[in-house]
């Protein structure tokens, strides 16, 4: 029986369109039109009835996309009468790259095992991530954020009980939920919000509500145990990210996003992290497992080349050597923090803070000695190797966070990164238009006065059925700006393809969340993490860097969670063989003509809850 949203789709998209394998005999068609010389655009136009005559003027390029388009569709074996099917029940949670047996095999060790490696473990076997049997579509914004059904993480009970560190004690199991104390629960004592309050007064702040005023706008919040800390800093307005290592089983990154938290795998093993110099103005560890002072201090340099100038770094660690009845860091790690330029502002039993340097210059003229200055910057920082340089002195990013005003980016930032101002102020508005369009079609599927699935109790407001949001192609993070502007309860993890430009520092610079990533690859996330992916060229750019589409729609099915949304804004030809595709994952599919005389399409899909 056809749920009630698929009813409501008719009426705003129509009726469903021909089967895939029409649409392959049409393009087929198509191709032997072109072949033989015929500009005539009708065959086309029967694909998609709304595609104008004067779309493919130049036959050429008319010959090429038809063959393209066909040799894509024949690749990826469109058959009307097959779907896809679902994996076992060995990849309920399963997370590419991070395959330690694999890794053993290909040579690394060391640590190095537990590193992501793409290269090593590429599973060529097209299936669909299944849901676990216990699993339920999560609660709504802000209700999900201190309640999670227990079934949809993968954490046993004695996990839940040998949980340590502040943050995970501030859970509660009951029956088939996973409970968090609210940040407004007063019966909390030295709890998330009294060590906010102490971090803030340590850097000399009368409360943590003056953080952005101190120039603090986003946290790296690493080994974040289940988020607690990161979900007060978001009701301040900053934005926290967490990050920690991948973890087969009770998982701080996949709990942290069940609960609509920014998070995502990372780690201190052998590579830079996947953020550009300069990114963060605090990086916090709470018990978080890492050894700072090995390979000659690598980790504590990597800390500082994502630091901004005058950025924090806070470490409380009950592992702290004793001195009587004070708390020290070991000599080594004085020494880094000494040849890293970096003060020692405060210190509060088990609770280091150092701030690193502004001045540049001090890197070469400490009297401590320093590590050697690195060759030119490190552009697109994706995954290379830990390096013992420093990194980010030369940019023309490096400005003190205090120095930095708390509003929107004026002239002067923009410049700094390279922009004119009237390219950033059009990009803004078309994303303030294309969300009114987005938010015109969704909106009586999401948050119409009734999102509900059938046999649901009316939800209480904000009616929010999406919280993780995914921009896989983000640019300037104007999507993001425009999401915030409407006042949706939602956050964005903007995405900036490597190979495009990197407008990453710009994203991360606005205090929003972002990471670059490499589309030929799997994303360092869980499944069912996210509840809407967005793509806007990102089709486009995938056949530039001759990147399989197939891998990245499974890559879209695995992170989306049932029930999840999918808009994909492309040209017409990708658009339809991706459409193509998505209907053999199962998943409901329109496509819609924008109606401006352009060859771009909107590619609008939801993914069904599918059980087995």
């Amino acid at each position: 029986m056809r749920s009630s949203w698929y009813n409501k789709l008719l009426l705003i998209f129509g009726p469903r369109p021909p089967l895939n394998w029409l649409l392959l005999c049409l393009i087929s068609v198509l191709v032997l039109i072109a072949l033989l010389g015929s500009s005539s655009s009708n065959a086309f136009d029967s694909v998609t009835a709304s595609v104008r005559p004067d779309i493919y003027s130049n036959y050429r390029r008319l010959k090429e996309q038809a063959v393209n388009d066909y040799l894509e569709l024949k690749k990826i074996g469109a058959n009307p009468s097959k779907d896809f099917d679902l994996c076992g029940k060995e990849k309920e949670n399963y997370v590419p790259c991070y395959n330690v047996s694999a890794n053993l095999v290909g040579g690394f060790k060391d640590g190095e095992e537990f590193d992501r490696h793409c290269e090593v473990s590429r599973d060529q076997q097209y299936c669909l991530v299944r849901p676990p049997k216990e699993y339920k579509i999560p609660l709504t914004w802000p209700s999900g954020r201190d309640v999670i059904w227990s079934g949809n993480v993968k954490l046993s009970k004695d996990q839940f009980l040998s949980s340590g560190s502040m943050t995970k004690r501030l859970m509660l199991l009951e029956e088939n939920q996973i409970s968090f104390h609210s940040d407004d629960d007063e019966m909390i004592v030295d709890g998330v919000k009294d060590y906010s309050h102490q971090i803030a007064e340590m850097i000399g702040l009368g409360s943590d509500t003056e953080f952005r005023e101190a120039g603090v706008h986003n946290v790296l919040d690493i080994g974040c145990g289940f988020g607690s800390f990161g979900a007060h800093l978001l009701s301040l307005k900053l934005m926290a990210v967490c990050m920690a290592a991948y973890e087969t089983t009770g998982s701080q990154v996949q709990l942290a996003l069940e609960r609509g938290l920014p998070a995502i795998i990372g780690n201190f093993i052998s590579r830079q992290l996947p953020f550009p110099s300069l990114s963060y103005d605090m990086v916090h560890c709470t018990q978080c497992g890492i050894f700072w002072d090995d390979k000659d201090g690598m980790f504590l340099i990597e800390v500082d080349r994502v630091l901004k100038p005058g950025g924090y770094f806070v470490l409380t660690s009950p592992k702290s050597r004793q001195q009587g009845t004070k708390v020290s860091i070991s000599t080594p790690f004085e020494e880094y923090t000494r040849k890293l330029c970096w003060n020692l502002v405060a210190q509060q039993e088990e609770t280091f803070i150092w701030q690193k340097t502004t001045d540049a210059h001090c890197y070469i003229s400490s009297k401590h000695g320093s590590f050697p200055l690195c060759n030119g910057e490190d552009g697109q920082s994706y995954y290379k190797p830990l390096a013992q340089c420093i990194s980010g002195t030369a940019s023309n990013r490096w400005i003190p966070i205090q120095n930095r005003s708390s509003g929107s980016l004026g002239s002067a930032e923009l410049a700094v990164h390279g922009i004119n101002p009237e390219d950033f102020s059009e990009d803004l508005e078309f994303w303030r238009s294309s969300l009114r369009n987005y938010w015109s079609l969704l909106s009586p599927l999401i948050f119409s006065d009734h999102p509900k699935r059938p046999g649901d109790e009316d939800p209480m407001p904000p009616y929010n059925m999406v919280r993780n949001v995914m921009d896989m192609n983000a640019h300037y993070g104007g999507l993001n700006t425009a999401l915030l502007e409407a006042r949706k309860s939602v956050w964005v993890m903007n995405v900036v393809p490597v190979g495009e430009h990197n407008t990453l520092p710009i994203i991360l610079d606005q205090g929003f969340a972002g990471v670059l990533h490499n589309w030929c690859e799997p994303f360092p996330t869980y499944p069912r993490t996210y509840d809407m992916l967005h793509a806007n060229g990102l089709l486009s750019h995938l056949a530039s860097e001759k990147c399989n589409l197939v891998d990245l729609i499974f890559e879209m099915d695995r992170i989306l969670r049932p029930e999840g949304w999918v808009i994909i804004s492309d040209k017409v030809g990708p658009i339809e063989i991706a459409r193509t595709l998505v209907t053999q994952l199962r998943w409901e599919a329109r496509v819609i003509d924008l109606q401006n005389g352009s060859d771009q399409r909107l590619l609008v899909c939801q993914k069904p809850f599918v059980r087995k």
